[in-house]
This record gives C-alpha cells, sequence and structure tokens, in this order.
C-alpha cells in the first residue's frame, strides 16, 4: 500500500468512480453507489481513506435515504478513526481535522433532521464544498493544507454553528434564543469582515420575526438587509441569492398581511432575479473569505420557492388558472429533485403548493381532484412525523372546505374544530374561525356558537391579525349573516366595506361574493336596476377567476332578473348557464363523493388513514348545488 501522501491507488479511484457514476445517474442508483463504497473497505485501506470512505457513506445516506441510523453509524466510525491521529505528521493532522470539522458539520445537521420535535418549515444553510467523490474531493483538494486553510475551515465551521445552534433553538420553539445567536452570529460575520454572511444571518433574523409577528422589528431590519444586499459587490451568484432570500421575505411580509395589490413590484422584482440566477453557473461561487461558505439554497430549490410565492399570491389575487399553471411548473421541477435529493424541504415545499392547489380546485368546481389531492398530501405526512405535526390544521381545514364544497356541514364542522385545536398560527385561526361561522351561518340554528365566534373576529374592533384580506373575508361573514337576517341595510353596510378593502388589495374573489350578494339584496328590495350593475361585474369576474360557485349563483340571479323585467332572451341564456354550471357541479360532486377517499371526511384525530373503503354513491344532499 503506498503512503497516505502519495497519490490514490489505482482500485481506489476506480470504485471511487464507479460511486460517482451511480449517484449521478438519472435516477441516482444509491444503493450501487453505496456498495461501491462500501468495497473500498475489502481492501482494508490506509486510515485517511477509511475516514473518508465513512465521512463519504454517511454522507451518501444521510442525503439520499431515510436511514439516519446507519448515516449516523458510518459517520461516528469516520470520527473515532480521525480521532487516532497523534502519530502521524503535523501535515496529516490538519487533513484529518478538516475532516473532522466536516463529520461535526454533517452529525449536527443529521441530529436536527431527524429531530422530532414540532418545528415550523424553515430553511437551512450549507457549506460550500465539492457533493461528489472526483479525485479533487478525495485528495482534499490542496496538496499542502497550510495553517492559514486550516484557520479558515475553523472560521467557516464557528459560522456554521450560529446557524446550526439556532436551528436546534427553533426547533424547540425557543425562538428568542434562536434570534438572539443569529444576532451574534451576524456580529461574528461582521466582526470577520463577511457582509454577504452578515446578511445571511439578519435575513434569518427577519424570517424568525416574521414567524412571531413582531413586525416592529421587522421593518427596521428589512431595511438593513436591503441597504446591505444591495451595497455589497461580491460574486454573482452569491449577490443574486440574498436578493432572493430579502424578496421573498418582502414578499411574504406582504402576502401575511392580505396586501395582494401592495406586493406586486416586490414579486416582479423576485421573479426577475430568479432568472437572472439561473442564467449563472455554480462553479462561480468562490468565495475568498472563509466566513462566506455558505449558501442560503441551491438554485433550484429557490426557483421551486419563487414559484410557490407566485402560486400563494395568484391565489389570493383570485388569478386561479395563473395559480394552477404554476402549480404545476414547481411540482414537475420537485419531482426531478427528489430523484437527487432528499432533502426535508423539498418535500415541505411540495405539501405547501399542494394545499394552495386544493384550495384552487375547491373553487374552480374540480372537488375530485381536490380530494385526491388531499390523500396525496396525507400519504406525504404520513412519511415524516415533523411535516404531519407542521400541517395538520392545514389538512384538516382542507378538508372543512371539502366538506362545505359537498353539503356535509356536520363534518365541516368536526374538521374545523379539529383544526383549531390543532394550531396557534394567528392568521391561520382567524381564517379557519371565519369559514367555521359561514359554516353555522348556513345551518342556520347554531345561534349562540355563531354569535361567539363573531365576538372573536370582530372586522370593527381588536380584530386578531394584521391581514387585510382576512378583516375584508370578516366583513364579507358580517354581511352574510345580516342578509340572512333580513337586516338589509346593515349587510350593504358590512359588503360596501368588503367591497372598499378587496379593491384597494386586488382581492378578486371577495370582489365578486360581495358583488353577488349586494345584487341579490337588491334584487330582494326590488331595485333591478342597481341588482343588474351589481351581479354583471361578478358574474364578469367570476368568469375571469373562474369561481364556479360564485358563477352558478349569478346566473341563477341574473335569470330571474331578467325574467322580472321581461326580458325573455337574456333570461332563457342566463337560464342555460345556469343549467351547464349546475350539471358541471353535479358531476363533480358525483365524482367526489363515489371516490373512496370521501372518507376522509370523518377522520378528526391520529394520523391519517392509509387505506380507504370504497363509497357506493354519493351520500350528501345535492340541493345547495342546484
Amino acid at each position: 500500500m503506498a503512503a497516505t501522501t502519495e497519490a490514490p491507488e489505482p482500485w481506489y479511484l476506480a470504485l471511487l468512480g464507479f460511486a460517482e457514476h451511480f449517484r449521478t445517474s438519472s435516477p441516482p442508483k444509491i444503493r450501487l453507489c453505496v456498495h461501491c463504497l462500501q468495497a473500498v473497505f475489502q481492501f482494508k485501506p490506509p486510515p485517511r481513506v477509511e475516514a473518508r470512505t465513512h465521512l463519504q457513506l454517511g454522507s451518501v445516506l444521510y442525503r439520499h435515504t431515510k436511514n439516519s441510523e446507519l448515516a449516523q453509524t458510518h459517520l461516528e466510525k469516520a470520527w473515532f478513526i480521525s480521532q487516532q491521529v497523534s502519530f502521524f505528521c503535523t501535515r496529516t493532522t490538519r487533513q484529518y481535522k478538516s475532516l473532522n470539522l466536516k463529520m461535526s458539520s454533517l452529525k449536527q445537521q443529521a441530529f436536527c433532521q431527524s429531530s422530532t420535535v414540532n418545528s415550523n418549515s424553515h430553511f437551512g444553510f450549507c457549506f460550500e464544498e465539492p457533493g461528489g467523490f472526483s479525485q479533487t474531493s478525495v485528495t482534499e483538494g490542496h496538496p499542502d493544507l497550510s495553517a492559514n486553510s486550516l484557520l479558515a475551515l475553523q472560521t467557516a465551521f464557528s459560522a456554521g454553528t450560529f446557524f446550526i445552534l439556532q436551528q436546534l433553538h427553533a426547533l424547540e420553539k425557543d425562538l428568542v434564543s434562536a434570534c438572539d445567536l443569529l444576532g451574534v452570529g451576524a456580529e461574528y460575520a461582521r466582526v470577520m469582515g463577511s457582509e454577504y454572511t452578515r446578511a445571511l444571518f439578519l435575513l434569518s433574523k427577519g424570517m424568525l420575526l416574521l414567524m412571531e409577528r413582531k413586525l416592529n422589528e421587522v421593518h427596521p431590519l428589512l431595511t438593513l438587509c436591503g441597504n446591505i444586499v444591495e451595497n455589497w459587490q461580491g460574486n454573482p451568484i452569491q449577490k443574486e441569492s440574498l436578493r432572493v432570500f430579502f424578496l421573498v421575505l418582502q414578499v411574504t411580509h406582504y402576502l401575511d398581511a392580505g396586501q395582494v395589490k401592495s406586493v406586486k413590484p416586490c414579486l416582479k422584482q423576485l421573479q426577475q432575479c430568479i432568472q437572472t440566477i439561473s442564467t449563472l453557473h455554480d462553479d462561480e461561487i468562490l468565495p475568498t473569505n472563509p466566513a462566506a461558505l455558505f449558501h442560503w439554497l441551491p438554485k433550484e430549490h429557490m426557483c421551486v420557492l419563487v414559484y410557490l410565492v407566485t402560486v400563494m399570491h395568484s391565489m389570493q389575487a383570485g388569478y386561479l388558472e395563473k395559480a394552477q399553471k404554476y402549480t404545476d411548473k414547481a411540482l414537475m421541477q420537485l419531482e426531478k429533485l427528489k430523484m437527487l435529493d432528499s432533502s426535508p424541504i423539498l418535500s415541505t415545499f411540495q405539501v405547501i403548493l399542494l394545499e394552495h392547489i386544493i384550495m384552487c380546485r375547491l373553487v374552480t368546481g374540480h372537488k375530485a381532484t381536490a380530494l385526491q389531492e388531499i390523500s396525496q398530501v396525507c400519504q406525504l405526512c404520513q412519511q415524516s412525523p415533523r411535516l404531519f405535526t407542521n400541517h395538520a390544521a392545514q389538512l384538516h381545514t382542507l378538508l372543512g372546505l371539502y366538506c362545505i364544497s359537498v353539503n356535509c356541514m356536520d363534518n365541516a364542522e368536526a374538521q374545523f374544530t379539529a383544526a383549531l385545536q390543532m394550531t396557534t398560527h394567528q392568521e391561520l385561526w382567524t381564517f379557519i374561525v371565519t369559514n367555521l361561522a359561514s359554516v353555522y351561518i348556513r345551518e342556520g340554528n347554531r345561534h349562540q356558537e355563531l354569535y361567539s365566534l363573531l365576538e372573536r373576529i370582530n372586522p370593527d374592533h381588536n380584530f386578531p391579525v394584521s391581514s387585510h384580506c382576512l378583516r375584508a373575508a370578516a366583513f364579507y361573514i358580517r354581511g352574510l349573516l345580516s342578509f340572512f337576517q333580513g337586516r338589509y341595510n346593515e349587510a350593504k353596510r358590512f359588503l360596501r366595506e368588503t367591497l372598499k378593502m378587496s379593491n384597494a388589495e386586488d382581492l378578486n374573489r371577495l370582489t365578486a361574493c360581495s358583488l353577488v350578494l349586494l345584487g341579490h339584496i337588491f334584487f330582494v328590495l326590488g331595485n333591478h336596476r342597481e341588482s343588474n350593475n351589481m351581479v354583471v361585474p361578478a358574474m364578469q369576474l367570476a368568469s375571469k377567476i373562474p369561481d364556479m360557485s360564485v358563477q352558478l349563483w349569478s346566473s341563477a340571479l341574473l335569470k330571474d332578473l331578467n325574467k322580472a323585467c321581461g326580458n325573455t332572451m337574456d333570461a332563457h341564456e342566463a337560464a342555460q348557464m345556469h343549467q351547464n354550471f349546475s350539471q358541471q357541479l353535479l358531476q363533480d360532486h358525483i365524482a367526489a363523493c363515489s371516490l373512496p377517499e370521501h372518507n376522509l371526511i370523518s377522520w378528526t384525530d391520529g394520523l391519517p388513514p392509509v387505506q380507504f373503503q370504497p363509497q357506493n354513491g354519493p351520500t350528501t344532499s345535492l340541493a345547495s348545488l342546484l
């Protein structure tokens, strides 16, 4: 066997080459890659090669499989071997220390991923290091690992430790400590002269503050981050990745506040930024400062994230066809990425995308498809306890919305009640309560429960969240209740407030709903001209979204309105439209209720069921659709 400082043996390079070939195949052949790396041990390699091979095996198993225990075993073996180096020369000792730093980082990341502590989804950071098994990575990439190089690795490791420790605090819901650590990390990066890493720390802190709704602290921090990002002159891909991080936080902040129109300039900048970053090559990342050996997300992940926030914006604005288009793009990209990467964030992206497209399907009259996608979310959550913990409330909320769409009001109430018990997120809580109030209004006999809910989401007094969209929806719910109670003047006041707010931020679906309800009120009051002025734009807007329920409602009103005004031809045309919408919704209703997944409406506790019993046919009333 050659000395450890000489070139690797041919058999070693051959096995390594095969392992890399299998790892980078499409799809990856991880099992064969692992076999090639395990074969290295048959040749009884020197300690340095043995330690590195265990590290490579641990890395492959950690990143590409769910066998975290075996990955941890290999990392621990690599660590143990690397400690037995006191008799080696100084140069080799430094090589082992560099291995130790990488192994420490990977072990800490593995611990974070395997932790079962409840957590909100958040983004992680990676060391910039070669991902493959090329000869360069085997021989450390440096003929002489100098003291300066070792200091650089230690500097990078120190910065990385701040990121990892704050992640552990976030996992344990100790966001105060996590924010404190990120502040210390930002100061450390400033002292080390890395504005890039300082910006990463500050943006991460901004993300946690947004999660905690500490908006008075978010605004000055984002302003500072914006100045750092714009003024920093580094390599292009790192600068653009910082801009993506910054703009994602800005867009998310606007969307959380329900400011769909105000966010458009930031969203446009974000989309332009991701187009720029997609033209840059990863090999352009050559940071000279060791404290800058990090990246936020791979650019492929950033592309998916930008698709995701675009979908979120399109959903709130009521551009549902655009939302479906970007969801399809994002899901296709995710399928490709998941063939090469088992990062948990990809499953999180997938679940969030599905959650939004499910709501989109329910509005556009595709309940059967929505139900199958709800089942898909269930399957993804079954594979990850943490994912289920983070999304159980959203899953029950989606089932509640589905139950409303098929007129299963008792099940809708049970689903929303289960969801409320599972969330502490104020915006989600308000959204659930608003929809539960609509269920009580439709049932007509739950007055005590309804008034109790309405007191908690009073848009005129101490509304629980700052969301413009949710507050506008709360006014609509008040208007709907007043309409059913025959208090038409009060209903008009609430609905005009909804229109004022929804027009200010281009909330098209709320606008359409408010217009058609106002049109109904004016029709009941005998003001046919004003009713027509409300219903016609409501129909046009509902067709543009498209919102099947509002189209059904509008066409029924137009039929009665034209009939009352003696417009026989227009009444006949509206009646035909109403018949077409009714048939479409009826067929979709039957298809959805006949699916075995329809039984999910009875699930309110524990993990979702794995198997479903087939349905004999629809079990719910169709009267509300017709």
